[in-house]
């Protein structure tokens, strides 16, 4: 029988409770008796609202105006003064339930004393234990030899002693902690446990912290943690992470410590101090940030003496886009930038990212647009790592103004225009040509002609380009231009049907296209080469005007391009499940431009035979390939083809070969796999990012071979173990850096789960060397207080 410890106006029935459990029925019948006696006759009666869907959080005033429901066998006690409930007693209030043997409760303390089989929940989070004395409330009090259960994370755990500090902060004496599941029987001890002197548990921020503590694995002590912070959640959250221990052949052994800051919700920094027994100790810091019209991330390097070495050493990028509006139109901008200290910097420290390069961006880019017009101003400056073993020729710095107008379906037409002045500057000495300054325009018109069934776009360009040197050229003069006019025109047609393979509609589309274009030959030989390169050969720049990317060379062309592609499409869905093409060119005349002397032209008469093909006729298992045949030598120029295998979930396996005739000649292989199929067990799905169950081994790698070197290039191999609340990751890697050189590695990882790491994580060399590599254990999302209500 429920009742409220509120108390009903004067003259309402009372409907007095029985000394034995009634039925829900009877309750709601004398509730219904007391909302009837307060109506007066003019007053509608009283309605319920439906809601849509149960609150997640309550406020306080919601828990203030709630009135306390007590419910049992036997209930007796003074009204508005004290309530003693025995047996199956329970107590409910807005986000927590009580429940009992015994329950007493004194209405004036708010306070509640439950003995006998004591079980607390609040808002999902659950305590049971022998005996609890509890301001409601406030929740403030203790509970006596509890066990408790979290609902974020489904840790659990016992203590001598919990004293409830308010709703959201508990501190536990004398406890353990641990995710692992609890299996039958008396002898169970969870393979990590977490026991400390006190736990302070903060459900309102997700995090425990543990004072005088050792972490036991296996039954034996791992780690003594004096004071420990560990989340309770997937939530952020600031304190001391993990450490990770790496070897290396030439660092030595590195310790980092990192510590992590949650600034504000989109705000974070890390600092990771890491001592290398060979070199020294160098201090990393990482800040995130993430602002309503900028975003970006800056990481910093400082070692104040590196033994080897005997210098200093640091290195520092920063990453930053941005938006601002105006009321003159909008801006982007984007930051890239990227320094280092030494030459030396990308060979020594090859484990910091995007500084391992030996030419290191930092360029500023901005673009303001609005109403068809396009202005883009940049700045681009190189920090070139040389060697004197190995010097390669250092990009050019480019200062650029850009600008650009251009209409969509202007009585038809599209048309464009646009502006560039650009400065390049480099060492000369290694690029053997002057620095230059240099003006562009480039205008173009179409007009396309779009129906069901096809279309035919016919297109004029004009490119003229003006330079300006700081010394001169081989033939004596300061300066040069190039104007150089192009026609083409791109037209395809599309047909479909109607088949079926294996039951299942498709629709099938035959597309032929024709791509005709011609360029004047203008003499170009003279102008040096600042930005261009040849466009790589593939169906996408067969059907391109020009044969180069960058405007100091136009390649003439008189050619037509002939193009046929049949693609299978799902009919219900329209998901495209095969796509087959084939692609080439007959060029009428000799192109004459090239991009140097050294440059073969393109002759005359058909060139290759382009073909690709890509099937996914099932989620299971996908194709793709290219190839490019010369029909005069009947061999393959160039060949692509990749394939991938995944039949479920934490299945994967990866092919691909890779052929350049004279240049390289490739095959790779990249899996993920569960070994425990070799002995028939069975998956046991326990939900989406939680691995295939239990004591299960995953084999994890890549393999890259050159077959014209006859070495591997890259090799990457490991074992990954989920014990279910803990997972181990072992990570051997090996790369070729050149022809005589290689660096190895070894990354052991130990993580228990929804507690810490440690060791050094592997992760992001999987995801970054296996197409579609499944992390054990992914993150996100939170469980509702509905997931474990009472």
């Amino acid at each position: 029988m429920r009742f409220s410890s509120r108390a009903l106006p004067p003259g309402a029935p009372v409907c007095r409770p029985p000394l034995t459990r009634l039925v829900a029925l009877v309750a709601l019948a004398c509730a219904q008796m007391s909302v009837q006696a307060q109506e007066t006759p003019d007053e509608a009666p009283l309605t319920l609202n439906s809601s849509p869907r149960l609150q997640e959080g309550i406020d306080q005033a919601q828990r203030d105006a709630a009135p306390v429901f007590l419910m049992g066998e036997q209930i007796t006690g003074r009204p508005d003064l004290e309530t003693i409930v025995q047996g199956q007693a329970e107590m409910r209030k807005p986000g927590t339930v009580i429940k009992a043997d015994r329950l007493e409760y004194y209405a004036p303390d708010d306070q509640a004393r439950a003995s006998g089989n004591v079980r607390i929940n609040r808002n999902g989070n659950v305590f049971e234990g022998p005996s609890l004395d509890l301001k409601v409330e406030a929740f403030e009090g203790t509970f006596e030899s509890p066990t408790y259960r979290f609902l974020q994370n489904d840790a659990h755990g016992n203590a001598s002693k919990a004293e409830f500090i308010d709703p959201d902060r508990t501190v536990v004496r004398n406890a353990t902690y641990t995710t692992c599941r609890r299996k039958p029987g008396p002898d169970w001890v969870p393979d990590w446990v977490l026991r400390a002197a006190d736990i302070e548990f903060d459900t309102g921020e997700d995090v425990g912290v543990a004072h005088g503590a050792y972490l036991y694995f296996k039954d034996t002590p791992l780690l003594p943690v004096p004071a420990i912070s560990f989340p309770l959640s997937d939530a952020r959250k600031s304190g001391v992470m993990p450490p990770t221990i790496g070897l290396g052949d030439v660092n030595g052994t590195e310790l980092s410590v990192p510590y992590y800051w949650n600034i504000a919700p989109n705000r974070d920094a890390t600092v990771t101090p890491t001592v290398m027994t060979a070199r020294g100790v160098t201090v990393a810091g990482e800040f995130r940030y993430l602002e309503p019209t900028y975003s970006g991330v800056l990481r910093a390097n400082y070692m104040p003496s590196d033994k080897l070495r005997s210098a200093d050493r640091w290195g520092a990028t920063l990453n930053q886009t941005g938006n601002l509006g105006t009321d003159l139109g909008n801006v982007a901008y984007t930051l890239n930038l990227n320094r280092v200290s030494d030459d030396n910097y990308w060979s020594d420290f090859s484990s910091i990212g995007s500084l391992t390069s030996r030419t290191l961006a930092n360029d500023m880019q901005a673009t303001w647009a609005r109403s068809g017009y396009t202005v883009t101003g940049r700045s681009l400056k190189w920090q070139t790592l040389q060697s004197s073993s190995s010097v390669i020729t250092p990009p050019y710095d480019l200062t650029q103004l850009n600008v650009q107008y251009s209409q969509l379906n202007d009585r038809g037409f599209d048309w464009s225009l646009q502006g560039d002045v650009s400065q390049f500057e480099s060492d000369k000495s290694l690029t053997k040509q002057p620095n230059t300054q240099r003006l562009y325009g480039l205008a173009q018109v179409s007009r396309p002609f779009i129906a069901p069934e096809g279309y035919i776009t016919p297109k004029l360009q004009l490119h003229t380009s003006i330079y300006q040197f700081d010394s001169t050229l081989n033939n004596g003069n300061r300066s040069a231009d190039s104007t150089v006019p192009t026609f083409s025109v791109d037209a395809g047609l599309v047909f479909e049907r109607e088949t079926a393979w294996r039951d299942r509609d498709l629709v099938q589309t035959l597309e032929p296209r024709l791509f005709y274009v011609r360029t004047p030959y203008r003499n170009q030989s003279y102008l040096p080469n600042y930005d261009t390169a040849a466009s790589d050969f593939n169906f996408a720049s067969i059907f391109t005007e020009n044969a180069y990317v960058g405007h100091d060379k136009i390649s003439d062309n008189n050619l037509v391009t002939f193009g046929l592609t049949t693609r299978f499409l799902d009919a219900q869905t329209g998901e495209q499940l095969a796509r087959f093409g084939v692609a080439q060119r007959y060029r009428f005349e000799d192109q004459l431009v090239t991009l140097n002397s050294t440059t073969s032209p393109a002759l005359a008469g058909w060139s290759d035979v382009m073909l690709g093909a890509g099937v996914n006729f099932s989620r299971q298992w996908g194709l793709d390939s290219t190839v490019q045949y010369n029909p005069l030598t009947a061999q393959s120029s160039r060949v692509t083809v990749g394939a991938r295998y995944t039949p479920s979930p934490y299945r994967v396996f990866n092919a691909a070969y890779r052929f350049q005739r004279d240049v390289s000649e490739q095959i790779d292989f990249s899996w993920q796999w569960p070994l425990n199929d070799l002995w028939g067990d069975a998956d046991q799905f326990t939900g989406s990012g939680k691995g295939l169950g239990e004591g299960r081994y995953y084999a994890v790698g890549r393999l890259n071979y050159s077959l014209n070197e006859s070495r591997m290039v890259d090799t990457l191999l490991g074992v990954e173990y989920d014990a279910g609340c803990w997972l181990a990751r072992v990570v051997v890697g090996r790369v070729q850096t050149s022809s005589t050189s290689s660096t190895s590695s070894i990354k052991f990882e130990l993580e228990f789960v929804g507690f810490t790491r440690l060791g050094v994580s592997p992760l992001q060399t999987l995801k970054s060397n296996i197409s579609r590599y499944q992390n054990l254990r992914e993150t996100g999302g939170s469980n509702s207080r509905f997931s474990n209500y009472d």
